[in-house]
């Protein structure tokens, strides 16, 4: 804590910190906040003059109730008035309900950002500062225009920052480039490499990482930026596959995948470690797996920072029971539905922690540079899994 201790002795915070956890996001915010009280409580023994901005909850309560028609309001419960606030949204939470008309509706991605905005105004300028933390970015796969279509991903970034938040923060972004669309506004996209190479060292004793043993694998081209910085970091040789789709058919919204080529050396007796940004049906990924079994791939491990699994886990479990895949892991920065944490293949990747140090850090206004690039951590702790293994 000494480190930490010292960064903080002369501060003061941009505001008294408040969180907003919405309904969509109640998991994260509450484990969030729990980390803060226990470092600012520690923190305060050495240093009693940050006393009067240490709390036992930084939670503020908010809901956004909704009349018969499914039209709904935003209330903020407590007092913002000077606060810096964190508001966490996940755009991906299938789970809740509403009424409409009498009839249950799933919440959709649309209404939770809905949702967002009516707290940022229910907020009516009385805050110091609005922040927005919404690990899977809403639309963000609508990022470019190949025919005459929407930029949705870049109007929301542009919407948001009208209503005056003055950061958003993400977590891997399908392309980070839409942030050129607010180039006056704070935009973080965080990667949580550390975080999926903690996990991994932990849940799988028997690794051997280097150049003869393990390979880590790009399933397109889209996600050869996330490949190449796990080998440069871990030290190993990278391949990809790159698909080549039939372009003349449109099947959920998507040219269908004719076959996945390979570039790379030799996998034969390796483990290899796929890595991509979202697992939404999971098809693709799952044909990577089975291309890499092919070609003799020891061990599959299947990485994504959000598991969307639109088509449901039988698909995964069949891969599973046939040797096609060894480990699926993904974060909880997204709900995860109670079947997906039962599999026993399935490895979670917390990342709450990260949250809590970045919105522990920015509230001071400090420096965030090191948890944006995570690569001392990551070999310090692969030094940490070598050294044990001996």
């Amino acid at each position: 804590m000494a480190q930490n201790i010292e960064e903080f002795r002369n501060s003061i915070p941009v505001g008294d910190l408040g969180i907003i956890p919405l309904q969509s996001c109640t998991a994260l915010g509450k484990t969030v906040n729990d980390y803060i009280v226990s470092w600012r409580s520690e923190r305060e023994k050495e240093l009693p003059a940050i006393g009067e901005h240490c709390r036992d909850n930084y939670i503020i309560e908010a809901s956004c109730p909704r009349f018969g028609s499914g039209e709904a309001k935003g209330q903020i419960k407590d007092s913002i008035r000077g606060k810096d606030l964190y508001l966490l949204v996940d755009v991906t939470n299938h789970s809740l309900t509403y009424k409409l008309c009498g009839q249950p509706n799933r919440m959709s991605p649309d209404d939770h950002y809905s949702d967002l905005k009516r707290i940022i105004t229910a907020a009516a300028g009385k805050a110091r500062r609005i922040n927005v933390i919404m690990p899977f970015l809403y639309e963000s796969r609508q990022h470019r225009r190949t025919a005459r279509e929407s930029l949705d991903c870049a109007v929301m970034l542009e919407e948001l920052h009208s209503l005056g938040v003055e950061n958003i923060i993400t977590f891997d972004a399908h392309d980070p480039r839409v942030a050129n669309s607010i180039p006056n506004s704070g935009f973080e996209n965080l990667m949580p490499t550390y975080q999926f190479s903690k996990a991994l060292f932990e849940n799988i004793p028997d690794l051997q990482i280097d150049t003869d043993h393990m390979m880590i694998i790009s399933p397109d081209e889209g996600a050869m930026g996330r490949a190449v910085y796990y080998s440069n970091v871990l030290g190993l040789d990278m391949g990809m596959f790159y698909k080549r789709r039939d372009y003349s058919k449109v099947v959920n919204g998507r040219n269908p995948i004719v076959a996945h080529e390979f570039l790379g050396s030799s996998v034969e007796g390796k483990d290899v470690f796929i890595i991509d940004d979202m697992i939404s049906s999971g098809e693709s990924m799952l044909d990577v797996a089975k291309e890499l079994k092919k070609r003799n791939a020891r061990r599959v491990f299947v990485a994504a920072t959000f598991g969307l699994f639109t088509n449901g886990m039988e698909l995964f479990d069949k891969y599973y029971n046939e040797g096609l895949i060894y480990r699926v892991m993904t974060t909880n920065a997204i709900y995860q539905p109670p079947e997906l944490l039962a599999r026993e293949y399935y490895i979670n990747v917390d990342v709450s922690k990260y949250v809590a140090l970045l919105i522990d850090k920015l509230n001071y206004d400090h420096s965030v540079s090191e948890l944006l690039d995570p690569s001392v951590r990551i070999r310090r702790a692969l030094n940490r899994y070598n050294e044990s293994r001996k």
